[in-house]
């Protein structure tokens, strides 16, 4: 058997690795239903996410391996890359609406869109990877995370928020959202990051293995609250923006 390389990017399934053109990870609850939607996004043509490719001799999931770039940090993206993610993030979605796999849902949300969880070809996102957070939902769930995760950051090296909400828009704009849809992203996004919290605040609380160590976990509870704050103080220049045509 090939040599087994440790993948980084993504943060919460450890040992994920590759395995000559493959990925190898540990079988989860989720992983029925990720094959399931692997394979559907297979019939569909959309080709923004690895294939499913059965099980090995340790029960561990085969993905196909997509030659790429996972950046491990968030930083600030491009108005390209924020428009191509929109974009792709719009694809997955129309690949699983109104599926038998998104019912009672209108679709399958990714659950984790981040730039982590994003392949990257000549700087460019081609592809999301970790679906196991993914699952029956609203389109808005995953785009006001990706809206947060995307444009809009806290850091003092951050661009301002003007700046962050006119990326919103952009982003907006390349998924298509609606006019009500635009209206109700400010909200998406100000959710997502208090159910960013929750998620690591139910690990820190939770017995067994975590995918952080408890200073990092609390971290992020942090970071997902100092998050909140900003968006909630700059909530008019979002809202402006996401008026603007």
């Amino acid at each position: 058997m090939e040599a087994e390389v440790a993948l980084s990017g993504g943060r919460i399934t450890p040992g994920v690795v590759r395995v000559g053109d493959t990925v190898r990870r540990p079988a989860s609850a989720a992983s029925g239903f990720v094959a399931d939607l692997l394979r559907h996004l297979e019939r569909q043509g959309f080709d923004g996410a690895p294939r499913h490719l059965g099980r090995d001799q340790q029960g561990r999931d085969i993905l196909s391996y997509l030659p790429s770039h996972v950046p491990e940090r968030f930083r600030t993206w491009t108005d390209g890359q924020v428009a191509a993610a929109g974009t792709l993030l719009r694809a997955l979605h129309d690949a699983t609406r109104g599926s038998s796999l998104a019912a009672p849902q209108p679709l399958v949300c990714h659950g984790d869109p981040g730039p982590n969880n994003c392949v990257f070809r000549e700087g460019r996102p081609v592809a999301f990877i970790d679906y196991d957070q993914a699952a029956p939902g609203e389109a808005l769930t995953d785009v006001g995370y990706l809206a947060w995760t995307w444009c809009i950051s806290s850091r003092p090296t951050a661009p301002p928020a003007h700046a962050q909400a006119a990326q919103v828009r952009l982003l907006a704009d390349a998924y298509g959202l609606t006019a009500p849809e635009r209206r109700l992203l400010p909200d998406a996004v100000l959710d997502s990051q208090l159910r960013n919290a929750r998620w690591w605040q139910d690990r820190r609380d939770a017995t067994g293995p975590t995918p952080a160590t408890s200073a990092q976990i609390a971290e992020r509870v942090a970071w997902s609250h100092r998050e909140h704050a900003h968006t909630h103080t700059h909530r008019a220049a979002f809202d402006e923006a996401l008026r603007a045509s």
